[in-house]
C-alpha cells in the first residue's frame, strides 16, 4: 500500500504544498486482493502527510492518538489546541491541517472502508465522529485507548494468523467506545484563516453520505442526482471539487464494496450478489468486480480478502520529494 496526493485537476500530484486554486486529495493505493487496506505506525513511520501543515482532505478514514506535543489541529476550519492525550478522528472528504506544532507524538492509524466490511455500521459511526473530531481523555479514557491501539500496532507489526479479524475487532471497539465519550467542550470556530475550498458543498456531503450507507444504492449518477435534487453536472462538479474523485468513481467503489461485504458475509450466490448490486448480467458483474479489484468473486470469497505476503509498510508518504 503506498500513498499519493492529487491536486484537483490534475491526475497525480507529488504531496508538496498546494497551488492555488485547490486543495491536495490524498489518497491510499491498495492493489487487491493481496494487500490489507490498513496501516498503523508513528507520525515518523506512517509519512510526511501525517502531519502536513496546510488543508488537505483524504479518500481514506484516519484515527490519531496524540500523546504529546504543543500546538493546534485545525477540523474542517475548527481549531483545536493540543492538551495531550487527544483522540482525532478524520472522515473521507474533512479537511484537516496541523500548525504551529512542535514535538508532536502518538500513534496514527489509517484505513480505507474496505477494511470494514464486517463492520458496515462502524462507517457511519466513523463519520459522526468526524463532525466531533477532537476528543481530549480523562486518564482512565486515555488508558483503554492506548492500550487498544498498542494491541493494534502489535498485531500489525507481527502479522500472527487471523491478525486481520483481530486488527478489525480491536478497531471496532475503539470506534464504539469512542463514541460514548463527551462531544469536546472547547471548541473554537474558524480559529484559523482557512480557504474557502475547506468548505465542502452541501451537494457533495450529501453525496458521501449516501453512498456511504449499508443499503441499496441508487447505481447511477443521475439517479443519485435525482434523489438530492441536483443536476448531474453540479453534482460532478461538486464531488470532483470536494473529493477530487468523480460521482462516477465513487459510485463504482461503493458498488464494489457492497458486493466485498455480501461476498465475505452472507452465503449468497455469485448471481445473488450481482442483483443486490445492480447487475442483470452476473458474468458482466464479474467482468466488472474483477477490473475493479483484481480478483474474481469467486476467488475474492474464497480468500476472504486476506493477505498473502508481508503487509507490513514503512510509510505511506507520497512517491517522490517529501513534503
Amino acid at each position: 500500500m503506498r500513498g499519493s496526493t492529487v491536486l484537483p485537476g490534475t491526475s497525480q500530484g507529488n504531496g508538496s504544498h498546494p497551488g492555488t486554486g485547490g486543495l491536495p486529495i490524498h489518497r491510499l493505493e491498495v492493489p487487491m486482493p493481496n494487500a490489507l487496506p490498513f496501516a498503523i505506525g508513528t507520525f515518523d513511520t506512517i509519512g510526511p502527510m501525517s502531519r502536513a501543515s496546510f488543508p488537505h482532505r483524504h479518500t481514506f478514514h484516519e484515527i490519531v492518538l496524540v500523546t504529546g506535543g504543543t500546538g493546534s489541529h485545525v477540523v474542517d476550519l475548527t481549531r483545536f489546541t493540543l492538551r495531550p492525550p487527544h483522540l482525532c478522528f478524520i472522515a473521507p472528504g474533512q479537511v484537516h491541517y496541523w500548525d504551529g506544532v512542535r514535538g508532536l507524538e502518538g500513534c496514527v492509524v489509517v484505513f480505507t472502508d474496505d477494511f470494514l466490511i464486517e463492520h458496515p455500521a462502524d462507517r457511519a459511526l466513523l463519520r459522526r465522529l468526524g463532525r466531533r473530531p477532537w476528543l481530549e481523555l480523562p486518564e482512565r479514557d486515555a488508558d483503554w485507548a492506548a492500550r487498544l491501539v498498542a494491541e493494534m500496532d502489535h498485531e500489525y507489526r507481527t502479522g500472527a494468523e487471523g491478525f486481520g479479524g483481530v486488527l478489525r475487532a480491536l478497531l471496532h471497539i475503539l470506534v464504539v467506545r469512542a463514541g460514548r465519550l463527551p462531544a469536546p467542550d472547547r471548541i473554537h470556530p474558524y480559529g484559523a484563516p482557512a480557504p474557502e475550498a475547506a468548505r465542502p458543498a452541501p451537494a457533495a456531503a450529501r453525496f458521501v453520505a449516501l453512498v456511504s450507507t449499508p443499503r441499496a444504492l441508487p447505481w447511477s449518477v443521475r439517479d443519485c442526482a435525482g434523489h438530492l435534487g441536483v443536476s448531474v453536472s453540479h453534482l460532478n462538479e461538486a464531488v470532483k471539487a470536494a473529493m477530487g474523485r468523480t460521482p462516477g468513481e465513487l459510485l463504482r467503489q461503493a458498488r464494489v464494496h457492497e458486493a466485498k461485504r455480501l461476498l465475505a458475509c452472507t452465503e449468497l450466490t455469485v448471481r445473488q450478489v450481482a442483483g443486490r448490486v445492480g447487475f442483470a448480467d452476473p458474468a458482466y458483474f464479474c467482468r466488472f468486480f474483477r477490473r475493479e479489484t483484481g480478483a474474481t468473486p469467486g476467488d475474492f470469497r474464497r480468500g476472504g480478502g486476506d493477505i498473502h505476503h508481508d503487509h507490513r509498510i514503512a510509510s505511506i508518504a507520497p512517491p517522490g520529494p517529501a513534503a
